[in-house]
């Protein structure tokens, strides 16, 4: 058996996985006897196992997609240790423990206060978009995973000109600002294009996640950051945060004095838990409410 496929230790604490799931016992979750109906763990451990696939940037139906096929629950196995109850604060625990020819294995802890009250051994397996029938796990998809636990960073950013990550960045954006803002295409794309720094965020699968674009500086020496949009299911995910950071350093590098940015009132707090500053008032832009924010360096 070869490590991957390899089952790890049982889970002793929340120490032991790299992704957790913070939830708080709700009133219908608990049962005659006042504690958390059984059958509401495994509604757990499917919640913690989105937030894995989130952690690794990778949105669940897309990501399928784009490899052909479809995963199912083949087999879940749920042992109790101790009773949770209303209003505790659990932690939910999840890691990949591997793959087979077409199956996939995750092993899931349920823990309140350090002190473990269940644990789930979930197995998917991989069928074909076509046939529907178990097929081989593709192995970008088993080698994303197991890089993942073994500590690598999920999510790498790209800085160049349009020429080159026009094919990744454009397709982001028109997903963001023309389908789902209504923003007008004439008004989404701009001769500044081809003339800015712009930035794109992968995943492990080379998936585009989020771009945004940095214009020459202004006569204050302000370079100015636009364009900023992460694909729907990755908000929230840091993907966005990546973007921007590798955006600002860019203008650090060529010496601008700081940045500035047209924020969408949506998105102004993003902007102020990285540093950035209000400046002006409110205005509308593309029929969108805009606030002004600038980051000196």
């Amino acid at each position: 058996m070869s490590p991957e496929q390899a089952s790890p230790p049982t889970p002793l604490s929340p120490a032991d996985f790299r992704v957790i799931e913070r939830l708080r016992v709700r009133w219908a979750e608990v049962d005659a006897q006042q504690v958390v109906f059984n059958g509401h763990y495994l509604m757990y451990a499917d919640t913690a196992l989105s937030a894995w696939w989130r952690a690794q940037a990778l949105a669940w139906g897309p990501t399928l997609e784009a490899l052909g096929g479809d995963l199912f629950v083949r087999r879940s196995v749920l042992e109790h240790e101790a009773p949770a109850r209303l209003d505790d604060v659990l932690e939910i625990g999840v890691r990949y423990a591997g793959v087979g020819r077409s199956s996939l294995r995750f092993e899931v802890a349920v823990f309140h206060e350090q002190r473990r009250l269940a644990t789930v051994s979930l197995v998917y397996v991989w069928v074909d978009e076509h046939s529907r029938q178990p097929a081989p796990v593709p192995p970008a998809l088993s080698g994303a995973f197991a890089a993942f636990e073994a500590g690598s960073e999920p999510v790498s950013v790209q800085v160049g000109d349009w020429a080159r990550l026009q094919p990744a960045a454009q397709p982001v954006r028109t997903e963001v600002f023309v389908q789902e803002q209504q923003i007008p295409a004439e008004l989404e794309l701009d001769a500044a294009d081809a003339t800015a720094v712009h930035a794109v965020a992968f995943n492990a699968l080379g998936a585009a996640l989020g771009t945004g674009r940095l214009l020459a500086a202004d006569a204050q020496g302000l370079g100015r950051i636009g364009r900023m949009a992460v694909r729907r299911p990755l908000r929230g995910s840091r993907v966005g945060r990546r973007v921007l950071d590798a955006l600002v350093e860019a203008a650090r590098a060529r010496g601008d004095r700081g940045v500035l940015l047209h924020a969408q009132m949506s998105a102004a707090g993003f902007y102020l838990r990285a540093g950035f500053q209000p400046r002006g008032p409110q205005f509308e832009e593309a029929g969108i409410a805009h606030l002004e924010m600038t980051l000196h360096f």
